[in-house]
């Protein structure tokens, strides 16, 4: 076995969990990021109005995504990239309630992710003031990013859990999760949904 995951960073366009407007992901193998991608999203209808709030957050505009795949239409481009890989995020429940419910919306089928939240590693190997995600990937080595972009979003993140991992001798997504003492999230259709809160 060894460090495998993908990494995944959601922003959306208003307060909607469904609204994802812009997914990154970076799959590690061994501990190693060996690829990454990232694209806009068209939120489904009726969570796809671009609130003023989000859009200063992560600069993305509505006639940005006019064009872009909507969900049905990327949700196998992200599980074909994804695959079977245990799904790690700052804040994993919003990350991957986002994949729920923009699933409810639409009517397509929820894939069954497992998650690591990278705030919850966070919170276990460093010592900070703050956990938010500029200052955990500080901590972790990974400099200064564009935060709110995506990817670079994801890339910070999967940067977090590598550092933990070799600061804590862990192999696997599994074996970090037992040494620092948090719990992989269950199967994303088996889930409950959560709420965001500030990452």
């Amino acid at each position: 076995m060894a460090l495998d995951f993908t990494a995944i960073d959601f922003e959306t366009a208003n307060s909607s969990p469904a609204s994802a407007c812009s997914v990154g992901l970076v799959r590690v193998r061994d501990g190693v990021v060996v690829a990454q991608t990232g694209w806009l999203i068209r939120p489904p209808a009726g969570h796809d109005e671009f609130q003023e709030w989000n859009v200063r957050i992560h600069g993305i505009q509505a006639h940005e995504v006019v064009d872009a795949d909507d969900w049905s239409a990327q949700l196998d481009r992200l599980c074909a990239f994804a695959g079977a890989d245990v799904l790690v995020a700052h804040n994993a429940g919003f990350d991957l309630n986002v994949i729920r419910r923009a699933c409810e919306a639409t009517g397509d089928d929820c894939p069954p992710y497992r998650s690591l939240c990278s705030l919850a590693v966070a919170r276990k190997v460093y010592d900070l003031d703050s956990y938010k995600l500029p200052v955990a990937a500080a901590a972790a080595g990974f400099g200064a990013f564009p935060h709110h972009d995506a990817l670079a979003d994801a890339r910070a993140c999967a940067q977090i859990v590598i550092d933990a991992a070799q600061r804590t001798a862990s192999g696997t997504v599994q074996q970090l999760a037992e040494a620092v003492g948090v719990r992989l999230g269950d199967p994303l259709s088996a889930a409950p949904a959560t709420v965001r809160a500030a990452a």
